[in-house]
C-alpha cells in the first residue's frame, strides 16, 4: 500500500511544477479501476469528443462529485487526499474528475495547456489546485503520454486562445520556453498503470494524438484548497466538504460493486464548459 507523498516529493512539486510517484497504486486496484472504466456504459454514454485543431478528436467523461463507487473511492481515499493536503497546504475539496478515453488509432491531442487557464474565469481567486493523473493503462510516447514544461509554473498565469476546439496557452510564450531548454526542459511522462502523477494548474502540458494499437486511458481527479473557495457559482463545485475514505475501500468497493463505477455526478451538460467560457470572456 502507497503511502502519502513524501516531504521530498512535495518539494519537488513545488520546485519543478509536477512528481511522479511510481506505483501509488497497486495492480489490484488498478485492474478494479481498469474494468470498471472499460466496462461502464454510462461512462461510455457520458463521453464526449472535443477536435483538436489536427484533425483529431479527444474523447472524455467528467463528473463534479465523487459518489461511493470505484471513481469515488479514488478520488476521496486517504493517500490521494492527504497527498493533495500536502501540496496545498491545508484542507482540499474535490473540484471535479475526469477519464481521458485516448482510444487506440483514434484518440486526439490535447493543446499546451495550463488547467488554471481555464479555472481563472470560475471564481478561484488562486492557483491554490493540483490535478492527479492516474494511469489507467500504460502511457508511451507512441500512446500519446502526457507531456509537460518543468518550471513553467513559475511563469505564472498565461493567456489562452482557442485551438480547435480546446482553448490553448499563447503559442509565442510556449515556443520562447521550449527555446530555454536548459530552464524549461521538455518532459514526456512515461508511465506504468498505477502510477500517478501529481501536477501544478500553472504547468503547462499537452499530450500527442494515439495513433499506435494501444489506448491510453487516464483518471485525472482535480482538487481545490478549501481555503480558496471560489467567490461565484459555475459548473465545477464551491467548497463542498470531502469526505474521506480508508485506502482500503478502494479494494473493499471494488471487488463488491465494481459494476456501479457511474454512481458520480456527471456533469448535466456532458462538457467541461471552462475552456467555452475563457474564450466567451476574451470576445467581451
Amino acid at each position: 500500500m502507497s503511502a502519502i507523498l513524501s516531504d521530498a516529493a512535495a518539494h519537488r512539486y513545488h520546485a519543478d511544477g509536477y512528481v511522479l510517484a511510481p506505483g501509488f497504486f497497486d495492480a489490484e486496484e488498478i485492474e478494479l479501476l481498469r474494468r470498471s472504466a472499460k466496462e461502464d456504459s454510462e461512462l461510455d454514454k457520458r463521453s464526449f469528443g472535443r477536435a483538436d485543431g489536427e484533425g483529431g478528436v479527444v474523447r472524455l467523461s467528467l463528473w463534479n462529485h465523487p459518489g461511493d463507487g470505484i471513481y469515488g473511492m479514488f478520488a476521496r481515499c486517504e493517500r490521494m487526499v492527504r497527498s493533495c493536503e500536502k501540496l496545498l497546504g491545508g484542507e482540499v475539496y474535490h473540484y471535479h474528475s475526469k477519464m481521458i478515453l485516448k482510444d487506440a488509432k483514434v484518440g486526439g491531442a490535447w493543446a499546451w495547456h495550463q488547467d488554471y487557464g481555464y479555472w481563472y474565469q470560475n471564481g478561484v481567486l488562486e492557483p491554490l489546485l493540483t490535478s492527479v493523473f492516474v494511469a489507467v493503462d500504460r502511457c508511451t510516447v507512441e500512446n500519446g503520454c502526457l507531456q509537460v514544461i518543468a518550471n513553467s509554473h513559475h511563469c505564472g498565469r498565461i493567456n489562452h486562445v482557442l485551438t480547435g476546439e480546446q482553448a490553448g496557452a499563447d503559442r509565442e510564450r510556449v515556443e520562447e520556453m521550449l527555446k530555454r531548454p536548459e530552464r524549461f526542459p521538455l518532459v514526456h511522462v512515461t508511465m506504468e498503470p498505477g502510477d500517478t502523477l501529481f501536477f501544478h494548474p500553472n504547468t503547462l502540458h499537452r499530450s500527442d494524438q494515439n495513433k499506435s494499437d494501444n489506448p491510453r486511458w487516464a483518471m485525472i481527479c482535480c482538487y481545490n484548497a478549501a481555503r480558496n473557495d471560489p467567490y461565484k457559482d459555475a459548473h465545477h463545485p464551491r467548497y463542498t466538504k470531502l469526505d474521506v475514505v480508508g485506502d482500503d475501500a478502494i479494494k473493499q468497493v471494488g471487488v463488491k460493486r465494481f459494476a456501479d463505477a457511474g454512481d458520480v455526478a456527471w456533469l448535466e451538460d456532458k462538457r467541461d464548459s471552462s475552456a467555452k467560457e475563457l474564450l466567451d470572456d476574451t470576445k467581451k
